[in-house]
């Protein structure tokens, strides 16, 4: 697959340079980061989260786990995790489980952890589980102006 076609569009659209990193097969982000040989801390993973008005996806290192407390005090509403078919409905053009860290791609609201920005660079899953996205930190930033923005994970 290498890159999903919706984010592809979406990346270029921007007109913000971009690369893609092939690794080997990995399931989980912390796998990805090690396969893929960067730092977890660099590399975005997204997390659906199911709200009453509709999903959300939370991005957030891939050393870290989403602060469900955090997020709802920060949203002002109760969250929890979707369910695997929403992911799979809003994501059809990506393998289940490799969304990329990139939902303004999907129409799907999106809010990012603060850890996230001002770095130099910055990975994120393309769409399978055997390819990154590699981008510069701040065509990153400039890509996810339109994020919301703050602090809501915690270390593993």
């Amino acid at each position: 697959m290498t890159i999903a076609a919706r984010l592809e569009q979406h990346l270029n659209a921007r007109g913000l340079p971009f690369d893609t990193v092939p690794h080997p097969y990995a399931a989980t982000a912390t796998e990805c980061a090690e396969a893929a040989h960067v730092p977890g801390d660099h590399l975005a993973k997204s997390v659906l989260i199911h709200m009453e008005e509709g999903p959300m996806l939370a991005v957030l290192p891939s050393n870290h786990q989403v602060d469900l407390s955090a997020l709802q005090a920060m949203m002002h509403r109760r969250l929890g995790l979707a369910a695997e078919s929403e992911m799979r409905e809003l994501f059809d053009d990506c393998d289940l489980g490799a969304a990329p860290a990139v939902g303004q791609a999907y129409d799907v609201r999106t809010v990012l952890d603060n850890s996230l920005t001002g770095l130099d660079k910055i990975w994120f899953e393309a769409g399978d589980h055997k390819t990154l996205v590699e981008m510069r930190g701040k065509d990153f930033d400039t890509l996810m102006q339109g994020a919301e923005h703050g602090s809501f994970c915690c270390l593993h």
